[in-house]
């Protein structure tokens, strides 16, 4: 199997079951959260340099103000993804969580378009037509935009893409972001913990037990990620990454039992068309009459 993919299988897998690691640290406040998730994942991911002695990138990219400036760029992507989405489980909203990662692959399509010049094909068109409607359609029946959803699918859009042409190697960029965070993440946690009663300072062995293992829960499915972003095309990579956004909306429905009526499901069922049509287009599939006038045999 190729490698990349096997990386893309447990980074989404993971990143499915996330709800209920989540939920076992229901009481600790998001942005205390995402404070503990920069500062552990930073010193695992340091540890694992130091043992390999990979230390020769740092001084060349701290000698390219370019590089630092997209790297900072994508660790605020990544801060406000987590932010955001540990902010949705928290207050019952895994289901829009859910739907914002269904609509990363289409985000994905309409990033390549508007940053890497591509072209979209009748199929991908169509699909970004059929996803505008879900949004549309659910918009009005919640009666406010589904921002939860956007947020999520735009940050982490931007955030694949940045990792896809990053000059550093998976380990390496993300211990960059978190270098880059740092200065902000360290303070900041310090004086919460002091100010707000964290769980540093105030809270049972079992919670800090839990906080710690935000290390590599961060670390490990954000290195496969970015592996895999390394190996495989960006359709390829959409395409697995039903795998999160599914496992989460079941755990929404049936494990935390989020209301999800009939008109809902339509706004649903609208983008899983909007994504059977982008898979198809990415499996070279095109609609017979299409084939004929360019001449190209049946798929």
């Amino acid at each position: 199997m190729n490698t990349g993919l096997v990386y893309a299988l447990l980074a989404f897998g993971t990143w499915g079951l996330f709800p209920l690691y989540f939920i076992a640290i229901a009481t600790v406040p998001p942005l205390e959260v995402v404070l503990h998730r920069s500062l552990w994942a930073l010193l695992l991911v340091l540890g694992v340099l130091a043992w390999q002695r990979r230390w020769a990138w740092l001084g060349q990219t701290l000698r390219r103000p370019r590089h630092l400036a997209l790297f900072a760029i994508s660790a605020l992507l990544l801060a406000c993804n987590w932010l955001i989405y540990v902010m949705a489980v928290q207050t019952g909203h895994v289901a829009d969580a859910s739907l914002g990662y269904f609509i990363n692959p289409l985000v994905n399509v309409l990033l390549g378009v508007l940053v890497l010049r591509e072209r979209l094909r009748s199929l991908q068109w169509l699909a970004v037509a059929v996803a505008a409607a879900g949004v549309a359609w659910l918009t009005w029946h919640a009666g406010r935009l589904p921002w939860i959803a956007l947020v999520l699918a735009g940050s982490f859009g931007l955030y694949g893409l940045m990792r896809k042409t990053a000059p550093l190697g998976a380990l390496e960029g993300l211990a960059l972001e978190n270098l880059l965070l740092a200065p902000i993440v360290v303070p900041a946690l310090l004086w919460w913990s002091f100010t707000h009663d964290g769980v540093l300072v105030a809270g049972p062995p079992s919670q800090i037990g839990w906080l710690l293992l935000s290390g590599p829960l961060t670390a490990l499915p954000l290195l496969w990620f970015a592996g895999a972003a390394r190996r495989l095309e960006l359709s390829t990579l959409g395409m697995v990454q039903y795998l999160g956004p599914s496992l989460q909306l079941l755990l929404a429905v049936w494990v935390f039992n989020e209301p999800f009526d009939g008109l809902r499901l339509i706004g649903f069922a609208l983008i899983w068309s909007a994504l059977a049509l982008v898979t198809l287009d990415a499996l070279g599939w095109r609609p017979p009459a299409l084939r004929r006038a360019s001449g190209a045999p049946g798929g």
